[in-house]
């Protein structure tokens, strides 16, 4: 199984990832490092990705979700999937791909960016990831407004982990 961790910045993919790849002895990986240079420096300089931008980002996430399914090894994979489309990209990978969606309001996710450090992404953006958002049919929906040890027992508990 690979469990993507999605919604916009700063709704805590990193710190739960981090936390149930530890508990689960999964490997993480942050989809952000997957970014092109060019997506990077658009995003440190308050400039929102176009789907053009996204795609190639996308499909590396999409094989590297691929490879581990091929090799039947999980993984636990952060990335923003803000769109349906951006979704089924990434489920190409097949039918163990299980979205979990950090769902969370505006202020609390904005309090939460305002509050990080050495991050490219600028709370300037958060109004375009929301206004991006398509939020999932398809995904296990976590509120983020609790602790992540809350959060992570809740996805163990639903995906039976």
């Amino acid at each position: 199984m690979v469990i993507v961790l999605m919604g916009v910045s700063g709704s805590g993919k990193t710190t739960i990832g981090h936390c149930l790849a530890e508990q689960l002895g999964w490997p993480f990986y942050e989809g952000d490092d997957f970014h092109p240079p060019a997506n990077v420096a658009k995003m440190s300089q308050g400039i929102p990705l176009s789907d053009d931008d996204r795609l190639p980002w996308l499909d590396r996430l999409r094989d590297l979700i691929c490879e581990h399914l091929e090799s039947d090894k999980n993984a636990i994979v952060a990335c923003s999937a803000l769109k349906e489309l951006y979704r089924r990209r990434l489920a190409q990978a097949g039918d163990r791909v299980c979205f979990v969606y950090l769902q969370g309001d505006y202020d609390l996710i904005e309090e939460r960016m305002e509050a990080r450090q050495n991050h490219f992404m600028k709370a300037g953006l958060l109004e375009s990831q929301f206004q991006t958002l398509e939020e999932p049919e398809k995904a296990l929906v976590v509120d983020i407004s609790e602790p992540p040890e809350a959060i992570v027992g809740f996805i163990r508990d639903q995906l039976g982990l």
